[in-house]
């Protein structure tokens, strides 16, 4: 990735065949489209949609289910929004803007997924902490605030893959979010690796809580973006950090390596033995056992007395 415009790319998502990727910062709701392909192996910028809105911190990009591209404006380092947004940029017509409040206060977040019924879930970043997973109760309806119910959390394996700008906190903080073209399958990604996880029934908090299936991503100067594309290829990407330039890299069969795990059967745990009925005439046993062993020992201690006598 050499193009300036996304040296902090931080989002990313893939609508049909085409990618759209976005970077942190700036003035302007600002998203291209790219050519992953490009020209002697760089990334390159084919396509440009804007919306006239001013973010905060837009960090992460999603597609609805009608096709419209999510900016996810949810940075916030300093822990101090009163309220964060997501905007949608449809294929035609004006840009949406939806003001949204989580419930327990403020949180820093670079990941979101957008359900089937078009309802935005927020996953936050916390260092050293399990992920919230935070939506709305239905989808936004106008520019709010809408609050948000926490609806899941999510504490990602400890993982040995190398890369990253924090070291080992890296490895289980949210740093991006992506879904499957057919919704089976989402992704949150750390700064180290992508965790897959299966969807059922199209339960994302749910599927949030199930066990997920590795795929590391190695050596990423700052990876904050994951994908999928059509054919469940999965896309990652990093923005440009110490002169490292960002990469846009692939992994294809991710999503049926997901869908593999989650078919494989699980043993059911052995069954202990059942315990075998005690015969009738072993508390009888047990009991004269234990009187004997009583007149033994107060035979033995008046004996005992008599000799100190």
């Amino acid at each position: 990735m050499t193009d300036d415009r996304l040296g902090e790319l931080s989002g990313m998502v893939v609508d049909g065949d085409a990618v759209w990727a976005m970077s942190d910062g700036g003035r302007e709701v600002t998203v291209h489209r790219l050519d992953p392909r490009g020209v002697d192996g760089a990334c390159t910028i084919v396509d440009t949609r804007t919306a006239d809105v001013d973010p905060f911190d837009a960090e992460d990009l999603a597609r609805g289910p009608d096709g419209a591209l999510w900016v996810a404006d949810t940075g916030d380092n300093e822990m101090s929004r009163e309220t964060v947004a997501v905007i949608v940029l449809p294929e035609r017509g004006e840009a949406r803007l939806h003001r949204l409040t989580y419930p327990d206060g403020p949180h820093d977040a670079e990941a979101l997924l957008v359900d089937t019924d078009g309802v935005p879930f927020v996953i936050t970043k916390e260092a050293g902490r399990p992920a919230g997973v935070y939506r709305p109760a239905g989808p936004p309806q106008d520019v709010g605030p809408t609050p948000m119910e926490r609806v899941a959390q999510v504490a990602l394996p400890a993982s040995d893959t190398e890369g990253g700008p924090i070291g080992g906190l890296g490895t289980r903080t949210v740093t991006g979010a992506g879904m499957s073209a057919d919704g089976s399958v989402v992704a949150l990604r750390t700064y180290t690796d992508a965790w897959l996880f299966p969807v059922l029934g199209g339960d994302l908090a749910a599927a949030l809580a199930g066990d997920p299936v590795r795929v590391p991503l190695p050596g990423e100067p700052q990876g904050e973006a994951v994908a999928f594309e059509a054919d469940g290829t999965l896309l990652s990407a990093s923005e440009s950090r110490g002169g490292a330039p960002g990469e846009v890299r692939a992994v294809p069969g991710a999503v049926a390596l997901a869908g593999q795990a989650s078919a494989s059967p699980t043993a059911p745990a052995a069954a202990a033995p059942a315990a075998e009925p005690a015969p009738e005439w072993l508390p009888a046993l047990i009991g004269g056992g234990v009187a004997v062993g009583l007149l033994v020992l107060l035979a033995a201690a008046l004996s005992l007395r008599a000799r100190r006598r």
